[in-house]
């Protein structure tokens, strides 16, 4: 193995590693993200938008207060996840504290004009809490693989990592790093807030495509993280899409195997029974059957029906405040009638293009470019 091979296997495996590390953190912070959103959404259907904060006492009010804390704990536990993932129990808090700083716009913004910039009052949300995590999981984990005298040893990991990882990356993420990424949080919220029209569609049809391009892979995963984050600004029309994305490969992809299952396989077709019930639940994963056994065919019309069903739902301004659950949390959204058309239009599509392009089965089988496929899994 040459010197390049092994620096790029080297870094495929770090960037393998960062994936992984942020998973953890992501996985940590889903329960947060649907208890605060489904709360929050709840609390909104009872009672007016605007009214529902200021009405003290009220169902609806007592119901905003557990969703806005959902929301507002969600930022800190990814931030503290991601560390705990890469350092262990000595990462956890200050990767916790250090995305909760960030998140404290007036902190950030006091921050911001000890260096002379203006800005920084929404604080550094999601985007700060990813990178507090993973600088507190790499410094942390540097000061737990010093080697020390044995009697402090016992000290490190609940006293003296966590304050030594503190200190040296407070002034680091308040000055140098927290202000920056806190002013792009800030443009990246302004324009989502803002879209309209071509913009809306645009962003629709790369989540959407997003979503169902490797079926639950890296490019799935960061669309569905990057709307999860959005969750916590209370934007919810990304999630709509992303989440409308997800579900239409595997319900489309069964409808064409009814509509002509002449050209799938056989036992295909029991894959199609499941695959709809897999969709309906927003597992994406329900689609890889298919994808396996055909792929330059399957992934383009897949791909093409998310992106429809995606920049359907942002057009018609679809709003979905969970990050999970499919067709079973479709009350929550603004519009429930439009999130189901949405995903029935981009599945229509998926299953349209798959039967036009696709070959009958045997005519694969002579050729012998058919693959049989394992059985798909779950999120």
């Amino acid at each position: 193995m040459t010197d390049q091979d092994r620096a790029e296997s080297a870094l495929r495996a770090h960037v393998t590693s960062v994936k992984e590390d942020l998973m953890t953190g992501v996985s940590f912070m889903i329960p947060f993200v649907t208890i605060g959103g489904i709360f929050l959404a709840v609390a909104y259907a009872i009672g007016d938008t605007q009214a529902v904060f200021g009405n003290t006492g009220s169902a609806g009010w007592f119901l905003a207060q557990i969703g806005v804390a959902g929301l507002t704990i969600m930022v800190p536990i990814l931030g503290g996840y991601i560390a705990y993932a890469i350092a262990d129990r000595p990462g956890l808090a200050p990767g916790f504290l250090l995305a909760y700083i960030l998140q404290q716009g007036n902190v950030v913004a006091e921050a911001a004009t000890v260096i002379g910039i203006s800005g920084g009052e929404a604080g550094a949300g999601y985007l700060g809490a990813i990178v507090a995590g993973l600088l507190a999981g790499y410094v942390a984990r540097f000061f737990k693989n010093l080697d020390v005298p044995e009697f402090i040893q016992p000290m490190m990991p609940v006293l003296l990592i966590p304050v030594a990882t503190m200190a040296v990356l407070t002034p680091i993420m308040l000055f140098v790093l927290g202000v920056p990424v806190a002013l792009a949080n800030e443009a990246l919220t302004s324009f989502l807030q803002s879209m309209q029209g071509g913009q809306a569609i645009v962003v629709g049809l790369i989540l959407g495509g997003m979503m169902a391009f490797d079926m639950g892979g890296p490019v799935n995963k960061v669309a569905y993280v990057f709307a999860t984050g959005l969750i916590t600004e209370e934007i919810y029309a990304p999630m709509a899409a992303v989440m409308i994305g997800g579900m239409i490969p595997p319900i489309g992809l069964a409808l064409s195997n009814f509509i002509a299952p002449h050209k799938y396989a056989a036992e295909m077709y029991e894959n199609g029974k499941s695959g709809i019930v897999l969709g309906l639940s927003f597992i994406t994963e329900g689609a890889i059957p298919y994808a396996a056994a055909d792929p330059l065919r399957v992934i383009p019309a897949i791909v093409a029906g998310s992106a429809v069903g995606g920049a359907t739902s942002m057009a018609l301004g679809v709003t979905m405040p969970a990050p999970h659950g499919g067709i079973f949390v479709v009350l929550l959204s603004n519009q429930p009638l439009a999130f189901i058309g949405s995903i029935l239009l981009g599945s229509l599509v998926t299953a349209v293009i798959a039967t036009v392009i696709k070959p009958d089965f045997e005519d694969r089988v002579d050729t012998g470019k058919e693959t049989t496929s394992a059985q798909p899994t779950n999120d």
